[in-house]
């Protein structure tokens, strides 16, 4: 059980990881997001949903006419459960939206994704303690919760994490809309997943709907990765021109694959540092261009630094040289 829950999250994750071409994040960062899905977030979200769970016991006792055990439980499917989990996966990626290092759609998508499926792990984990009873049943169980609910707690956060790096370079107005809308998103997701696989009529329902509700979502990944990778070459070409970086350059800097081809970087270089620093400059200018504040002043001088480093790496490449030729 323990190698069924965490070898295909901990695959999901790489891939997620992978998939952020452009600017991939440091794996540790993204694994801590992972830690705090399957630690953290399972953690509160039990004693949450506990708290949650008692006044609206009292409620549905209350008002139900008959059989009000089976609405309890139900309720804490559809109703706590979205909830609750959701915000409790929620509290870190917040914070993690004020870190340099979440610089929009792609990033929040990542780190949502992540949390997401740290939280799968765990509770596939115990599912899969709990009701695995006889081997079909603990394969039958195993397999629609690696391939369906852990990636539904994948996605919901995931869609919370987009709208998150949607709103961060935007104004008040936007973030006050589209953070809220976000999580509403996410619990949305949740709670039609957790409502149609409740009943066996509409099961199927249910899987069909997340399959979609994947492939929409992994369009508009890639659609984001590509209007990153659209910003990377904007910002870049502006340098060029400031004569930071050479124009020849930009034939190669802008596009993954052209890269981490070897052979274009001058002799001298680190290529691979040389490539980090610049794409790190092409975000940081975005960044600093759409802030307000304290925190622009601080992408300022980022931007100035990495300039520096990247003017500092070729006047060291050039004495290394020239001094070898003598």
């Amino acid at each position: 059980s323990l190698v069924a829950a965490v070898v295909p999250m901990f695959t999901y994750l790489l891939l997620i990881w992978w998939l952020d071409r452009n600017d991939r994040e440091p794996f540790w960062l993204v694994f801590l997001n992972f830690f705090w899905g399957g630690t953290g977030a399972i953690f509160l979200g039990i004693i949450g949903s506990l708290i949650f769970q008692i006044p609206l016991n009292e409620v549905i006792q209350e008002f139900a006419n008959d059989n009000p055990s089976e609405l309890i439980n139900l309720s804490g499917a559809i109703i706590t459960a979205p909830l609750v989990e959701e915000f409790t996966k929620g509290i870190f990626l917040v914070a993690m939206s004020f870190s340099k290092r979440f610089d929009g759609v792609v990033d929040g998508v990542v780190y949502g994704g992540a949390i997401g499926l740290g939280f799968g792990m765990t509770e596939n984990f115990l599912y899969f303690v709990t009701y695995g009873e006889t081997p079909m049943a603990w394969i039958a169980i195993v397999v629609i919760r690696t391939l369906f609910s852990a990636v539904m707690h994948c996605l919901s956060q995931a869609t919370f994490g987009a709208f998150i790096g949607y709103a961060k370079f935007r104004s008040k107005l936007v973030k006050f809309i589209a953070i809220p809308l976000g999580f509403l998103a996410a619990v949305f997701l949740h709670f039609a997943w957790n409502l149609t696989v409740s009943y066996s009529e509409t099961t199927i329902i249910g899987f069909a709907f997340l399959i979609l509700y994947f492939v929409a979502f992994f369009v508009v990944f890639q659609l984001a990765i590509r209007s990153e990778g659209l910003t990377i070459r904007r910002e870049l070409h502006e340098e060029s021109q400031h004569g930071i970086i050479p124009q020849e350059h930009l034939n190669h800097l802008p596009f993954v694959l052209k890269r981490s081809k070897y052979g274009w970087c001058p002799q001298g270089v680190n290529q691979k540092d040389y490539v980090k620093t610049a794409v790190t400059l092409a975000i940081r200018k975005n960044q600093y261009k759409n802030s307000t504040g304290g925190r622009k002043t601080e992408y300022e001088k980022d931007v100035a630094m990495l300039r520096y480093n990247i003017q500092m790496m070729f006047y060291n490449a050039s004495v290394n040289y020239y001094s070898k030729q003598t």
